[in-house]
């Protein structure tokens, strides 16, 4: 079996170790645990790796954020990878920092990268995997922590999360998204 896993993120150094390419640090931490390696293709980077015999395309976009869905779109196209077997991983304000939250299907929460995915799949019935920010951050200030560096106390604390995070995606690729749903829960 063949997965699309998507992380979001922005491209460019100036994104890097931000809040809001989580996504990105998420699969790059998968990508080396699985002893993967990234390559450049069409609409992004990607890694293919496999774990416990399936097949996972792991998938950075070099799109800004809220143009991930053209990259989405062709890998699932190209791959022929069913909608299910896709996961989409991103952060979120609205869960409190070091929560998960993985669904089958949902809003997009106000989530740019998630409405264009949303948009260019015409549906919202698409796995999602969300990775809580925290949001502590004053009225009107809401870009800048999305886009700002982590603080010493997350960064410290970021690579248990990133663990629990690949736990939860091997998890999605193995023993589907219910079960999955535990696994992000603890």
């Amino acid at each position: 079996m063949k997965y699309l896993i998507t992380g979001l993120g922005n491209i460019g150094s100036e994104y890097q170790d931000t809040r809001h390419n989580i996504g990105f640090a998420a699969l790059d931490f998968l990508c080396k645990q699985l002893e993967g390696n990234w390559r450049d293709d069409h609409h992004g980077e990607l890694a293919e790796v496999k774990f416990k015999g399936r097949t996972l395309l792991l998938l950075k976009p070099n799109t800004y954020m809220n143009l991930s869905g053209k990259a989405v779109r062709y890998w699932l196209q190209k791959e022929k990878i069913l909608l299910e077997n896709s996961l989409v991983v991103c952060d979120d304000l609205n869960l409190d920092f070091g929560k998960q939250r993985l669904r089958a299907k949902g809003s997009d929460g106000g989530h740019n990268g998630l409405k264009n995915i949303r948009e260019l799949l015409a549906t919202d019935e698409y796995p999602r995997l969300r990775l809580g920010i925290g949001s502590n951050f004053s009225k009107g200030k809401q870009v800048n922590f999305v886009l700002g560096k982590w603080s010493r106390e997350e960064a410290a604390e970021l690579p248990l999360l990133l663990e629990k995070v690949a736990e939860t995606i091997k998890a999605f690729a193995t023993v589907g998204i219910t079960l999955a749903m535990n696994v992000a829960a603890k």
